[in-house]
C-alpha cells in the first residue's frame, strides 16, 4: 500500500523535516505544500536531488492543500521560527492566526489521516488545529515533549556514559521552559537513573530546558532534532510498530487535568494515539507537572481569545 506524508510549510524547519522524512524513507511519497508554491516546488526538487546517492525510493514533490485529504499523515510546520531570546510562547499570537488560516484552507474533513503539529508553541497550536478542524484528540496531536526527550536522553548519555538505546526517559508537560522530568520513572541499563552516581538531575533539567535556546543563539534556528524526531514518529506510525512516546495530546482527566494539550507518554500505533500512559509520579513530580499544566492552561485560554477575535 502506497503511503504518503504531506508537509504543510516548506520554510526552514518544514523543509528539513521533509528532508529527514525522505532520507529516512518514512513513506513512499513526501508532498511539500506552501503558500508560496514556487518555494515548495524548489524545496521538493532540492530534496529529490539528495536521494540518488545512496538511492532512495521515496518520491518527493510539491502539491497543494488538497493533498492532505489523501495523506496518511499531515505534518503542520507553519509559523515563524524563534528569534534569540524568544520563548516558544512568545510566538502564540502569530501562530494562532496562521493555524486559523491553515484550517480555512484545509476545510472540515480536509485531513484524511493523522495530523501532527510541530508549530510552536507546540502544545497550544496542536490543540488549536484539532479544534479548528474538528478532529479527534487521538488523530490530531503535537510532537510536544518528544524533542525535549531526545535532548534529555543525550544529556543522560553524556553524564553517565550509557549508550542512548540503553536509556528509558520521558519529558512531560509543556514543550518549553516549564517542562518537567519524572525522574522516578527514568532508567539506565534497566536501573533507576537516580541510582547512577554520575547522574545530576538538576543539571539534566537545566540542560533539557536550555539546549534549544543555546542552538538558536549559536546558529539562529533548530531543525535537525525536530526533523529526526518527526521522522521516527511517522515511521513508527506507518510501520504499525506500537511504541510509547511522549506526545502533546488533549487531556480529558488523565493526570487530573482536562481541556488542554500536554506532553505525556502515549501508546502510538498505525491509527494514531491508542491510549495515554499514566506514569506513577512522586508528590514532587505531580507538583512540577501541575506547574507546567498551569502554564499550558493559561495560554490555551489566551489562544481561544485570539481565535475568537479572528
Amino acid at each position: 500500500m502506497n503511503t504518503k506524508i504531506a508537509v504543510v510549510g516548506a520554510g526552514h524547519v518544514g523543509s528539513h523535516v521533509a528532508r529527514a522524512l525522505a532520507a529516512g524513507q518514512a513513506a513512499d511519497e513526501i508532498v511539500l505544500i506552501d503558500l508560496l508554491p514556487d518555494k515548495a516546488k524548489a524545496q521538493a526538487m532540492d530534496i529529490a536531488d539528495a536521494l540518488s546517492f545512496p538511492p532512495v525510493k521515496t518520491r518527493v514533490r510539491a502539491g497543494d492543500h488538497t493533498e492532505c485529504e489523501s495523506a496518511d499523515i499531515t505534518v503542520a510546520a507553519i509559523g515563524k521560527p524563534r528569534e534569540p531570546g524568544q520563548t516558544r510562547l512568545d510566538l502564540l499570537g502569530d501562530s494562532v492566526r496562521m493555524a486559523h488560516v491553515l484550517a480555512d484552507q484545509l476545510g472540515k474533513g480536509g485531513v484524511g489521516g493523522l495530523l501532527i503539529s510541530i508549530t510552536n508553541p507546540c502544545d497550544i497550536i496542536a490543540d488549536c488545529l484539532r479544534q479548528f478542524l474538528d478532529m479527534d484528540r487521538f488523530r490530531a496531536f503535537g510532537t510536544g515533549t518528544l524533542l525535549d526527550t531526545a535532548r534529555l536522553i543525550r544529556v543522560i548519555s553524556e553524564q553517565t556514559g550509557a549508550c542512548r538505546d540503553e536509556i528509558l526517559a520521558y519529558v512531560m508537560g509543556e514543550h518549553g521552559d516549564s517542562s518537567m522530568i519524572p525522574f522516578s520513572s527514568l532508567r539506565v541499563h534497566g536501573k533507576p537513573v537516580m541510582d547512577v552516581p554520575a547522574f545530576d538531575p538538576a543539571l539534566a533539567l537545566e540542560r533539557t530546558h536550555m539546549i534549544g535556546m543555546d542552538i538558536i543563539n549559536g546558529k539562529g534556528s533548530t531543525e535537525f532534532g525536530i526533523g529526526q524526531a518527526t521522522t521516527y514518529l511517522c515511521k513508527t506510525i506507518l510501520c504499525g510498530n506500537e511504541t510509547v512516546l511522549p506526545l502533546s495530546v488533549q487531556l480529558e482527566g488523565e493526570y487530573g487535568f482536562r481541556g488542554f494539550n500536554c506532553g505525556v507518554p502515549c501508546l502510538i500505533g498505525r491509527n494514531g494515539i491508542r491510549k495515554i500512559i499514566e506514569l506513577p509520579l512522586t508528590e514532587a513530580e505531580r507538583g512540577a507537572l501541575a506547574a507546567s499544566a498551569a502554564v499550558l492552561e493559561k495560554h490555551t485560554r489566551l489562544a481561544a481569545e485570539i481565535a475568537a477575535s479572528l
